[in-house]
């Protein structure tokens, strides 16, 4: 099977960090259980320059590799590549943030798993093809037989494949989303995940 995983808030803690540093920077307090909108700055009220410098500290490489893992991860997406599954993770971090994160996956034990930048909110402008980065024509050739994702404004991603499962990660800023169709379950943790792939 062909299993495609998103980083943030799947395989490890962002948000969770991502409070911790609105509160510090600005001194603005939302936990993170009630962050209702997956669009940060909307999600802790910020105007325009401090969600561009939010974005900027949430990509320094320091900060990429100090997120926690989500208990759970690292182990079931290795038991699935054990079990000869392809996994790739896909994100929409910036190509710039490449080589942090494909060092936090070979810190927690992920060194065999495929890592995609892909270009979904057309944030990155012109930057050169590599073997990491995608667009979205090059996504769209990609099949997928199960989607591990949190985020509502990712889902229409998987519009062109009409058999993907998806299995959404309990987020709270997912809780009020109506899933468009039977193939996406809404699943608690990481061992739910892997019981519904198996």
């Amino acid at each position: 099977m062909n299993i495609y995983v998103d980083f943030d808030d799947c395989l490890c803690e962002t948000a969770r960090s991502f409070s911790d540093i609105v509160k510090e920077m600005f001194g603005i307090d939302v936990p993170y259980e009630k962050m209702k909108y997956f669009n940060l700055q909307k999600a802790f009220g910020l105007d325009d320059k401090q969600y561009e410098e939010l974005l900027i500290k949430g990509h320094e490489p320091e900060v990429l590799l100090a997120y926690e893992e989500t208990p759970g991860a690292s182990v079931t997406v290795n038991e699935w590549i054990r079990q000869g599954h392809d996994v790739s993770i896909v994100t929409g971090r910036p190509y710039s943030s490449y080589d942090a994160s494909r060092e936090w996956l070979d810190r927690h034990d992920l060194k065999d798993v495929r890592l995609y930048c892909l270009n979904k909110y057309n944030r990155d402008g012109n930057i050169y093809k590599s073997n990491f980065s995608l667009e979205l024509e090059d996504y769209y050739k990609m099949k997928f037989d199960f989607a591990v994702e949190d985020s509502p404004s990712a889902f229409r991603f998987f519009d062109h494949l009409p058999d993907l499962k998806v299995l959404v990660f309990d987020r709270p800023w997912n809780r009020e989303c109506v899933f468009q169709n039977a193939n996406y379950k809404r699943c608690p943790d990481w061992e739910s995940i892997r019981d519904s792939v198996r």
